[in-house]
C-alpha cells in the first residue's frame, strides 16, 4: 500500500525542512495576506501557483536558516514597518545569493536582480535603518512581521533566571500574534498601555507594582509619583558665562624626587568666586589633602561620652530597607509570588510568605567632620579652654557616636597659606576606623596658617563626595565662621564661602556648620554659611539635645532644594 503524496503548501515541507535546518510547517496564509512566517509555520500565499508558492518556501526558509529572524534583529524592528521592508529586501537578496550557491538547481527558480548585496544580518539591518537607497522587495519575498518573530531562532531554551525574575525591557512586552505594525504605527497607540487592559489590575496591589513599574500616573490623592526615590543630586547647568562654576582640576604629582606622590599628598585645583566681578576665578586654590604623620604617643586619648548626642544621632540617617518573602506586609513580592507559582506547579506546597515589607532599618549616612585648625580658633574662653580645645572634642565625640551607630565617618582639619597652600590635614579616612592612632592624630593637631574657608568647604565636598559611598552626605564645619587669609576677607571671602555651601548643596551634599567655644555673631553666621544649617554654643553638651533636628534640618533643606531645583 503506497502513501499519498501530499498536495497543497505541505508538498514543500521538506524542502523548508532542510534549507531552514530546523522543523518548521508550511501552511496558508489568511485569504489577503502575504507570504510570511510566525512561530509555528512558514505561511505561503492564498491562491498562488505552485511555482510561486515555492519561492516563497525558498525565501522564508532560507531566511530561517541564516538566522535572520534573530529575536535580537527583530526586537529593533518593531512598529517600524518602512525599516523591516528594506531589511527584507536585502536580508532576502542576500540569503537568496548564499542559498544558489548551496544548491544550484534553485538559482533557476530565484530571478533576483543584482541590486547590491550585504555581508551579513547585522549590515542588512544597519543599512537599512539609514538613508542609503534600497529596491523594494519582490512581492514573494513576502512580508516582515517582527512581533511574531521573536522566539522564532531555532530550538526551544529553558527559561533564564531573568525570565524568572520578571525583569525584561519595554522591547520584551508580548503582542499579539494578528496585530499589524503598520496599523499599529499609524494609530499612535501604546502598546506599553494596553497592559493597563488585563483583568490582572483587577488587583488593586498588584496594578499599582506594575503602574509604578512602568512609570503610569498614580491615582489622584496619592502622592506625587516618585516621591519614594531618593535623588542623589543635581546636574550641573552647563551655560556658558562669567558666573557659569567651573569645574576643578586634579594636580597629578610625578617621581621627580619630591616626596608629595610618596607621602600620599592629593591636590586639586578649585575655583573661587569674585563677587567685586560677578565671576568665578578658575583654578584659583590650590588645595591639598594628606596623611598627618604617625604620632610619637599612640596611647588612646579620652573621648568624652554623650550619652544624650548618642540617642539623639541614633534617629539620624535611618534608611528605608526592603524585606522580602515576608508572611504580611506591604506590597506583592513579585519573585516570591513566582516561586510560589513554580513550586506549586511542581507539586510542593511552600508557605505563603509573598508580601514585602518596608522597615527603617538600614544606616545610610556619610559625615565629613571637617575641623577648623587655623590660628583664629587659638582664643580662649573664661575657662581658659581655647577654641581649638573645644572644636577638637566636639570632633572626637561626634566621630565616635557616629562611627558607633554605623556611619561613614571622616575628620579632616583645614588651614591655609595664601591660595596655593590651602591643606586638609586627614586625622581619619573614611577608609579608617576613629581608633587610637586617628585619636592621637587629633589630639597632635596644632592650629596654625589662615581660614580660606570657601577652598576648604570645596576641597572637603570633593572627598566626601568620590569616598562617603553612601546615599545620604553631611559636610559637618566646626569653625569659628571668620574666613581671612591674604588677599581673602571681608565682603569677599564671606561671598566665596557663602558660594561654596551653594555649590556643595547643588550637589547633593549638606550642609551644617558649628560654631562651638567662639563669641560669634550671629549675622555674620548668616552672611558665611548662607542657607546652611548653623548653630553656636560655647560647648557641645549644650547642641546635643537638639542635634538629630540639626542633621535632619540640613537633610530635608537639601531635598527641599533639589526638588525646587
Amino acid at each position: 500500500m503506497t502513501e499519498t503524496a501530499p498536495v497543497g503548501p505541505e508538498r514543500f515541507r521538506l524542502l523548508a525542512n532542510y534549507i531552514a535546518g530546523m522543523a518548521i510547517d508550511v501552511a496558508v496564509a489568511p485569504a489577503g495576506q502575504p507570504a510570511h512566517i510566525n512561530k509555528d509555520a512558514i505561511l505561503v500565499s492564498a491562491g498562488g501557483t505552485v511555482e510561486e508558492q515555492r519561492r516563497e518556501v525558498l525565501v522564508q526558509s532560507a531566511l530561517l536558516g541564516a538566522g535572520s529572524f534573530d529575536p535580537r534583529l527583530m526586537k529593533g524592528l518593531r512598529a517600524r514597518p518602512a525599516i523591516a521592508r528594506r531589511y527584507l529586501s536585502l536580508e532576502g537578496r542576500r540569503v537568496l545569493a548564499e542559498l544558489a550557491e548551496r544548491m544550484p538547481i534553485a538559482s533557476a527558480a530565484l530571478p533576483v536582480d543584482g541590486t547590491r548585496r550585504t555581508a551579513s544580518s547585522d549590515e542588512s539591518l544597519e543599512i537599512a535603518k539609514g538613508d542609503a537607497e534600497v529596491a523594494d522587495p519582490p512581492a514573494w519575498f513576502g512580508v516582515l512581521k517582527p512581533a511574531q518573530l521573536v522566539t522564532v531562532s531555532g530550538p526551544g531554551t529553558k527559561a533564564t533566571d531573568k525570565d524568572l525574575r520578571l525583569e525584561f525591557d519595554l522591547a520584551d512586552i508580548p503582542e499579539t500574534e494578528d496585530e499589524d505594525e503598520e496599523d499599529t504605527a499609524k494609530s499612535g497607540e501604546s502598546k506599553i498601555l494596553k497592559l493597563f487592559d488585563n483583568p490582572l489590575f483587577s488587583n488593586k496591589t498588584m496594578s499599582d507594582f506594575l503602574r509604578k513599574l512602568m512609570g503610569n500616573s498614580r491615582s489622584p490623592g496619592e502622592e506625587a509619583a516618585g516621591g519614594e526615590l531618593q535623588i542623589r543630586s543635581i546636574r550641573r547647568s552647563s551655560k556658558a558665562g562669567p558666573d557659569a562654576r567651573p569645574l576643578a582640576t586634579p594636580i597629578h604629582f610625578t617621581d621627580d624626587g619630591k616626596p608629595a606622590a610618596a607621602l600620599g599628598v592629593r591636590g586639586v585645583l578649585h575655583p573661587e568666586w569674585d563677587t567685586f566681578n560677578n565671576c568665578y576665578k578658575e583654578d584659583w586654590c590650590r588645595v591639598l589633602d594628606f596623611p598627618l604623620a604617625v604620632p610619637a604617643d599612640v596611647a588612646d586619648a579620652a573621648v568624652v561620652h554623650d550619652e544624650v548626642l548618642r540617642r539623639r544621632l541614633s534617629r539620624v540617617g535611618l534608611g528605608p530597607k526592603l524585606l522580602r518573602s515576608r508572611a504580611d506586609g506591604d506590597d506583592l513580592d513579585i519573585e516570591a509570588l513566582i516561586d510560589l507559582f513554580v513550586d506549586l506547579r511542581s507539586g510542593y506546597s511552600p508557605p505563603e510568605h509573598i508580601y514585602t515589607e518596608r522597615r527603617k532599618l538600614a544606616r545610610n549616612l556619610g559625615v565629613l567632620i571637617l575641623l577648623d585648625s587655623s590660628g583664629s580658633v587659638t582664643e580662649s574662653d573664661s575657662d581658659g579652654l581655647a577654641v581649638h580645645e573645644h572644636q577638637r572634642r566636639a570632633a572626637a565625640t561626634i566621630a565616635a557616636t557616629l562611627e558607633e551607630l554605623g556611619d561613614r565617618v571622616a575628620v579632616y582639619g583645614f588651614r591655609s597659606e595664601g591660595r596655593r597652600a590651602v591643606h586638609l590635614p586627614a586625622i581619619k579616612t573614611f577608609g579608617q576606623r576613629f581608633g587610637a592612632l586617628s585619636r592621637a592624630r587629633l589630639n597632635q593637631l596644632q592650629p596654625t596658617g589662615y581660614t580660606r574657608l570657601g577652598a576648604a568647604i570645596r576641597g572637603a565636598a570633593k572627598i566626601l563626595e568620590t569616598e562617603a559611598g553612601t546615599p545620604n552626605r553631611l559636610l559637618l564645619v566646626l569653625s569659628d565662621g571668620y574666613p581671612y587669609d591674604q588677599d581673602y576677607e571681608g565682603r569677599y571671602a564671606e561671598a566665596d564661602t557663602h558660594k561654596a555651601f551653594e555649590e556643595v548643596r547643588a550637589d547633593g551634599i549638606a550642609c551644617l556648620c558649628l560654631s562651638i567655644g567662639a563669641t560669634a555673631d550671629s549675622d555674620a553666621l548668616a552672611r558665611v554659611f548662607g542657607s546652611a544649617s548653623h548653630a553656636s554654643a560655647e560647648k557641645l553638651s549644650e547642641l546635643s539635645p537638639r542635634m538629630d533636628e540639626l542633621f535632619l534640618s540640613s537633610l530635608k533643606e537639601l531635598s527641599v532644594s533639589r526638588s525646587r531645583g
